[in-house]
């Protein structure tokens, strides 16, 4: 089968916002469907891609019979792994209600900010913080904080820069209610 959207797993998150995609290290994943990690493979990978032959779970006529996808996406409501999953739901109706090509030109806008994020505010210790960060704010939240820290940190070493993103996210979490870590 010819997969078509590597980037996008099975069971709805982003792989452009994880930080395993943003690594250097030998253990970086390119996408939930590329070939190593078909090669491993998740419970989704096996039913959806090898066995029924379906990019993703709401493509499959059984899934809402599917206790496996919905226990999935109800501890996505509760707890996340390495990888944020507070906006999984969100982004599943997203995908139904616009497609999966606007949601990847969505995601890719996130990681355009991501990436930025990662070059000129990182000192080593918030990628996990700032992929959680893109994941949960709006895209208009993300374009504005980008905005105000390159302008409240111009001329800032890196750590100072660093201190100054995390503020801005930190006020925007606090007055909208988000959660900026990974919930274990």
């Amino acid at each position: 089968m010819s997969i078509k959207h590597i980037e996008v797993g099975v069971c709805g998150l982003s792989c452009k916002l994880c930080p395993m995609y943003h690594t250097q290290a030998a253990s970086r994943c390119y996408g939930c469907k590329s070939s190593g990690r078909m090669a491993v493979g998740c419970p989704f990978i096996t039913c959806a891609v090898k066995n029924k032959k379906i990019e993703f779970c709401w493509q499959c006529s059984g899934k809402d019979a599917c206790e496996k996808w919905k226990k999935h996406r109800e501890a996505g409501k509760q707890h996340d792994s390495f990888k944020c999953y507070q906006k999984l739901e969100t982004d599943i109706k997203e995908i139904e209600r616009n497609g999966i090509e606007e949601f990847e030109k969505q995601q890719k806008l996130r990681e355009d900010c991501l990436k930025l994020m990662l070059v000129e505010y990182n000192e080593g210790r918030s990628k996990s913080y700032y992929c959680i960060a893109v994941t949960v704010l709006s895209l208009k939240e993300l374009l504005e904080t980008m905005k105000k820290a390159k302008e409240q940190s111009e001329g800032f070493q890196l750590d100072e820069k660093s201190k100054v993103m995390h503020s801005i996210l930190e006020q925007i979490a606090q007055n909208k209610g988000y959660y900026l870590k990974l919930r274990k």
